[in-house]
């Protein structure tokens, strides 16, 4: 089965690309392959590729410097998704399509769950909305899936720059005020796997079809939840076990968002509920500290 992986350059797309291994013919393009900004070469390129499943991992993620580039965040994050939902319904493809937490305002007590009204904070958030509400509207095969504070092995995110901060620092200001779901790009591209029936096989129709069966929108993060603060205690409690406790992890200070002032504001509260995913498809993503667990055992490769 053909699978075509945009953004494969990318946390979630380097992941995507190596589970698939062995499982699907996949074609996986990063962004000099594929510029998502540019609607006419995501038409052709998807019409020459001819696949049953996309998997648009690809995205402007720069959540500060959304602020200044609004235009070009809302080219990749809301008009490309519809350009790729609209090749895919023509292709007869399902699309799978990756969102964000920060769709919402962060204001609600509990967790946020699929009917929430949403209210971005920040461009970035709102151009991620939009991207939702292209691939809905474009009226084909779809699963839309909310994440939240990504991380991975690879690429740019909190917990590599926490590992890089603790070479030089030893006190480290974290914001403890905001609250949400650390995912790892291993447990989101395995999730996704699973979702579509692969598991330990190659995707198959029938799998690819039940889960086209289920389209929708669907909150894909891992389990429980934590401060910024409390991931990064985490990281260092972590690795400080993993070497044995030969290493010193630095001093971690709690502040409040107030104290770490960013062109984009965040949720306060970014938690989501699984519950629909895993009424859907049984599917959940484990525990949030399993996937650090994972992701810094990869790192030690």
């Amino acid at each position: 089965m053909r699978v075509l992986v945009t953004g494969a350059g990318g946390q979630v797309g380097t992941e995507l690309a190596r589970a698939l291994e062995g499982r699907a013919d996949a074609v996986c393009l990063d962004r000099a392959a594929l510029d998502l900004a540019d609607p006419g070469a995501i038409a052709a390129r998807v019409r020459e590729i001819r696949p049953r499943v996309i998997l648009n991992a690809a995205a402007y993620t720069a959540v500060d410097r959304a602020q200044t580039e609004p235009d070009l965040a809302h080219a990749v994050n809301g008009v490309a998704p519809g350009v790729l939902a609209a090749e895919a319904r023509r292709a007869g493809a399902l699309l799978v399509h990756f969102s964000t937490d920060y769709v919402f305002d962060g204001t609600k007590h509990t967790a946020y769950v699929e009917g929430d009204p949403t209210a971005p904070l920040n461009a970035y958030g709102a151009s991620k909305l939009a991207g939702e509400q292209a691939v809905a509207a474009a009226g084909g095969e779809h699963l839309v899936l909310r994440t939240s504070w990504v991380y991975g092995p690879h690429g740019r995110n909190f917990l590599l720059t926490m590992l890089k901060l603790a070479e030089t620092r030893p006190e480290l200001r974290v914001v403890d005020d905001q609250r949400g779901a650390p995912t790892s790009s291993c447990q989101i591209a395995r999730g996704v796997v699973a979702m579509l029936g692969g598991g330990e096989r190659p995707l198959d129709e029938a799998g690819v079809a039940r889960a086209a069966s289920a389209s929708g929108l669907y909150h894909f993060t891992a389990a429980g939840e934590t401060t910024w603060h409390g991931f990064a205690r985490a990281i260092f409690e972590l690795r400080r076990a993993r070497s044995g406790g030969s290493l010193v992890p630095p001093r971690l200070i709690a502040i409040p968002s107030s104290e770490f002032p960013t062109p984009a504001r965040r949720p306060a509260n970014s938690v989501l509920s699984n519950a629909l995913l895993k009424a859907t498809f049984g599917a959940h993503l484990g525990p949030w500290r399993e996937g650090l667990e994972e992701t810094l055992s990869a790192l030690e490769r």
